[in-house]
């Protein structure tokens, strides 16, 4: 694979701006009542593709390149002309390809009409021929544009923190920094690196794996969400937060003056190894990165609202690699004082209505996208010119090839 991010197709052709993003929902907003709507989609359909691809076993950075596929795909299709769910065993069928993690077409179609057939999604339709799955695959590919090397926020994770060994790191030179002579690396000198416990460096993951529940992996390259994810990590880590507020009364309390001479005797005791280890100034590791702080911030913003969405966003979910739960309880810390989070204390079984327009769930989503498809159908079979039309894309490109 291209071993830097900047030479790469997906800096050059899929860091897309959200003017493009608005325009590819074009067609689906003339068939929705909420444009929000089309927010929940994307969450809903992120965690499908997450479920799906731990039934198939597949890797984190697998099932994440596979949501990638389906936010690219969707830049150029709309809801409405497509069925998303075979979209998406194709996405993951693809992922598995490109990741070196290959699953046979037979167990990809078995596994996704198997899946797909339960509750809540209830899909009845979804083809049992092998070879439907192998059309939609060449249709995907196409509007890919064969463009199938993904950079993830991952490994900047790992380089940042020293997870990974420095051979492993060599993999993907361009995104962390390393290996490239024309500049110095994104976060600096590259010679400090932030050191945080496992604990918080798995909150800092976990908030990775939640930003594909959005649109951020086409808007920003993957190095600033693997910053705004430690940046994010070290405000709602407990002990991490704590020892950060220490660091800031510290540096507001110490006087300066001019340190007193020491004896000998003192300072060969302290070379024995009596003084403790000074902690990691969080504040300057961020103020020496070589990024646009500003940036970081507003994608943390962005984030933050993700949250403040998915909370509304009511669905059973078996997923334990998220960070929502760490900010939820965060947030409601932070305004016990003031009454309790609306979203945070309200259970599922508290809504008498699905469709009410302050939250939605999987089976109000999948009625939204029921109507969208039969709106859209009706609308192109009786067109202005009162002549039936191509009913989805894939049907134009047949029509068109002969």
């Amino acid at each position: 694979m291209a071993t830097d991010f900047w030479a790469s197709s997906h800096y050059k052709r899929w860091i897309v701006d959200r003017g493009t993003l608005k325009e590819s929902r074009s067609d689906d907003l003339q068939y929705v009542d909420d444009p929000e709507y089309l927010d929940f989609f994307a969450i809903f359909f992120a965690n499908v593709i997450t479920k799906l691809g731990k039934k198939l076993n597949f890797r984190q950075r697998v099932i994440a390149t596979a949501i990638v596929f389906f936010r690219r795909f969707y830049i150029k299709n709309s809801y409405c002309e497509t069925d998303p769910f075979i979209v998406i065993a194709a996405c993951c069928y693809v992922a598995g390809k490109a990741e070196e993690s290959p699953v046979h077409i037979k167990n990809m179609v078995a596994e996704a009409r198997l899946f797909f057939s339960q509750q809540p999604y209830g899909v009845k339709y979804f083809p049992s021929d092998n070879s439907k799955l192998a059309e939609m695959e060449f249709y995907l590919v196409a509007d890919l544009e064969c463009d199938l090397t993904v950079f993830h926020p991952y490994r900047t994770l790992l380089s940042i923190c020293k997870k990974e060994s420095s051979n492993d790191l060599q993999t993907e030179a361009g995104e962390v920094g390393v290996g490239v002579d024309d500049g110095p690396r994104y976060w600096g000198s590259g010679d400090g690196q932030l050191e945080l416990p496992d604990d918080a460096f798995q909150l800092a993951w976990s908030i990775v794996n939640d930003t594909y529940r959005s649109d951020l992996c086409l808007l920003y390259p993957p190095h600033l969400l693997a910053i705004t994810a430690l940046y994010l990590a070290v405000v709602l880590h407990g002990p991490t937060r704590e020892l950060l507020q220490q660091q800031s009364h510290s540096v507001e309390a110490t006087p300066v003056h001019s340190s007193p001479r020491r004896s000998s005797r003192q300072s060969s005791s302290t070379s024995l190894g009596h003084a403790k280890k000074p902690s990691q100034d969080f504040v300057a590791f961020f103020a020496d990165l070589n990024i646009s702080m500003p940036l970081v911030a507003t994608i943390a913003q962005e984030i933050i609202s993700l949250y403040t969405l998915w909370e509304r966003y009511l669905e059973d979910s078996d997923l334990v690699d998220s960070a929502r739960g760490t900010f939820y309880g965060h947030a409601s810390a932070q305004t016990q004082s003031g009454g309790s989070h609306s979203g945070v204390s309200t259970p599922v079984e508290s809504l008498d209505d699905a469709q009410k327009p302050h939250g939605a769930t999987p089976t109000f989503l999948l009625q939204v996208l029921t109507r969208m498809r039969e709106n859209k159908l009706s609308d192109m079979a009786h067109a202005s010119s009162g002549r039936p039309v191509a009913v989805n894309k894939m049907l134009e490109r047949t029509q068109a090839a002969g």
